[in-house]
């Protein structure tokens, strides 16, 4: 087994940021490498200190949560990010999600809860609010990409991901990734309920 999963916090409130350390580094199998206060200090810190899970708050001083994102996905893709926001507004959970955050929770999620979205990001799933990722379906404009679109029309007729790679001509990993990405923008438990959810909400129109 690997040792515990790594953490890098960046919140510009030092006593949100400690209680959030605190709370983390009670559970055996996660540690705290860095904390910081502004977001133009997550990349430097990322490569200083090779953290496998960032969590990153939206409102900072020097550079916001969602361009943070964007940076250390670029600088260091190894790292996995969850936001972690008091503001659960529907906008910053798409933009966050273009940005490459792999999750979107509210500050107030129960500890429990708040760990177990750090292990499923760090183990490769989308984690969003959803609470908050209704809230964004209801704003009505559609919350997947094209490609995402293409593969969960195609996925309605039901069929394995590499009956669907065959079909979309991708790779199986691409198929999981899209997939997963759909299911957590739509906040479904699973790929029939996302092509469930984005059919009610008309959003699989087309061919």
């Amino acid at each position: 087994m690997s040792g515990p999963i790594r953490l890098l916090l960046a919140d510009d409130q030092a006593l949100v940021r400690g209680a959030l350390a605190a709370l983390l580094s009670l559970e055996p199998d996660l540690t705290v490498v860095a904390e910081v206060g502004r977001g133009d200090e997550v990349v430097p810190e990322a490569r200083r200190t090779t953290p496998d899970v960032a969590l990153l708050d939206v409102e900072m001083p020097g550079l916001d949560g969602i361009a943070a994102t964007a940076a250390l996905r670029a600088a260091v893709p190894g790292c996995r990010v969850l936001v972690v926001t008091t503001f659960g507004r529907p906008g910053y959970l798409r933009r966050a999600m273009e940005a490459g955050a792999n999750g979107f929770v509210v500050k107030d999620t129960p500890a429990r809860q708040l760990a177990d979205a750090v292990r499923r990001v760090h183990a490769g799933l989308r984690v969003v609010d959803p609470t908050l990722a209704a809230e964004t379906l209801a704003t009505g404009a559609s919350p997947l990409t094209e490609r995402e679109t293409e593969v969960l029309r195609t996925a309605r007729g039901g069929g394995t991901v590499a009956e669907l790679a065959a079909v979309l001509h991708l790779s199986e990993g691409t198929v999981r990734n899209h997939l997963s990405a759909a299911i957590g923008k739509t906040g479904a438990r699973n790929r029939a309920d996302a092509v469930r959810i984005a059919e009610e909400n008309g959003w699989l129109l087309g061919e």
